[in-house]
């Protein structure tokens, strides 16, 4: 088994989720079988709890795991299926650990961060890592682990750690270690500054690993004299620094690591070079080129509570590109607050009010997403009214279903006081309710699984 490390440093949201799905991609493209791993250094099990708000979308797998929304990113790129074992979380490692002391697996010894939280990551990895995740029988050829926040985080040093540590133990040829960091440029001199990516490969060289190749994020391609700064300062080969600029959508991102020769980089130190051809990523590039033709809008105005941060609701808008894209359509997703559309909101804030129900209006389509709670339900049932009179397109999904039940039953069937019984369990008309059998027999066929 080969392993690529992707770890991102200077600043978060540099779109490491991104570069390792592309990676994974380009590898892919050469004939390679790929899974992926994501570390998330946080204390929950998972993402389950978390608000939108806080982490963005949470991502559910087909065994019902609700993980980082980054490996529904690795699931749209590569096609594959993956586990909820393929999201480490500090949670779920120390959770681990601490019920191998109560059942006394360690006999009694004191247990410490190194070695037994550090050998229960090592061990994670290299167990989840054989799962096959295509579709085919046996484990993979290469596993792409992204390490989530940036070098120096305090919430990382154990998996820093637990990773300097597997480097050495799966050798030399087996380990390939990507750097993501930013190389910013500042408009007042307008060059491009490698001093911020030199400080945080010093750091992760500090902590035990040495970067092979570096992606660096910029506005702009690098210079060549940056590139051979980079290179004498970071002890990192030219030819092995790519550049991951800005782009007109993010299908681009293989086609900028194909063109800079990255495949060949990973390729030469995994020791593939004999067994990976060159990439096939014909269909890619078609899919990259017809986005950027598409001038014909469609609109579709998602009526929502986390509006606030277009993560929230990732795997929705993807859904919605790759659909506009089949229909040739340059899709435009406007975000409009629940709550920005109920009556309370008219008198408070009467050009909030307007502007949510000029954006409704002009919409060729409505999708109303899942969410919890009570809180812009009454907006979403406006909306989904407007949209079912107007004869516009209409999809709810999850809690948007269940608001078009309660919409029909209150303006087309009469019940004016229909519910759904999570928001009123002594609702007089339950239109939805919930059937703990159906719960309970779902929860029984994923654990005997």
């Amino acid at each position: 088994m080969k392993y690529v490390l992707v770890t991102g440093g200077v600043v978060s949201g540099l779109g490491k989720g991104v570069t390792a799905s592309s990676i994974g991609l380009i590898l892919k493209a050469c004939g390679l079988r790929v899974t992926s791993i994501k570390i998330d250094p946080y204390l929950n099990t998972d993402a389950g709890t978390m608000s939108p708000f806080e982490h963005g979308e949470v991502y559910v797998l087909d065994d019902g795991g609700e993980v980082d929304l980054d490996l529904g990113n690795y699931e749209r790129f590569l096609d594959i299926k993956l586990t909820r074992d393929n999201n480490i979380t500090t949670g779920k490692i120390y959770q681990s650990v601490i019920d191998k002391e109560r059942r006394g697996d360690y006999l009694g010894k004191t247990v410490q961060v190194v070695p037994h939280i550090t050998d229960a990551i090592q061990e994670w990895v290299e167990r989840v890592a054989k799962i096959p995740v295509d579709g085919k029988e046996g484990p993979a050829d290469v596993c792409v682990i992204e390490l989530g926040g940036t070098i120096g985080d305090i919430e990382s040093m154990p998996f820093i750690e637990a990773l300097g540590q597997f480097s050495y133990r799966v050798g030399t040829g087996n380990f390939c270690l990507i750097h993501v960091s930013l190389v910013p440029v500042l408009n007042v001199v307008g060059e491009q500054k490698t001093k911020p990516t030199q400080h945080s490969v010093r750091g992760l060289r500090g902590l035990g690993l040495a970067p092979n190749i570096l992606a660096c994020r910029s506005t702009t391609a690098l210079d060549e004299n940056v590139k051979a700064k980079l290179s004498q300062f970071c002890h990192v080969p030219a030819e092995n620094i790519i550049t991951l600029y800005d782009v007109s959508n993010i299908w681009h991102i293989p086609l900028l690591l194909r063109d800079q020769k990255a495949h060949e980089a990973i390729l030469k130190v995994l020791n593939l070079q004999s067994v990976a051809g060159e990439p096939c990523l014909e269909e890619w590039t078609s899919r990259a080129e017809l986005y950027d033709m598409l001038h014909e809008p469609v609109r579709i105005a998602m009526v929502g509570k986390y509006t606030g941060l277009s993560d929230s609701y990732l795997s929705v808008i993807k859904a919605l590109l790759h659909a506009s894209v089949a229909q040739g359509k340059k899709l435009i997703v406007d975000c409009v607050p629940a709550c920005d559309l109920e009556p309370e909101t008219a008198k408070e804030n009467p050009d909030v009010y307007n502007a949510a129900w000029n954006l409704l209006k002009a919409a060729d389509g409505v999708l109303v997403p899942g969410g919890f709670g009570d809180r812009g339900v009454q907006g979403k049932i406006l909306a989904t009214k407007y949209a079912r009179e107007n004869r516009i397109p209409f999809l709810g999904i999850c809690l948007g279903m269940q608001i078009a039940v309660i919409e029909f039953a209150r303006s087309v069937l009469g019940l004016k006081d229909a519910n759904s019984t999570e928001f009123d369990p002594n609702t007089k008309n339950p239109c939805v309710i919930f059937m703990p059998e159906v719960y309970v027999s779902t929860w029984l066929k994923l654990i005997l699984r």
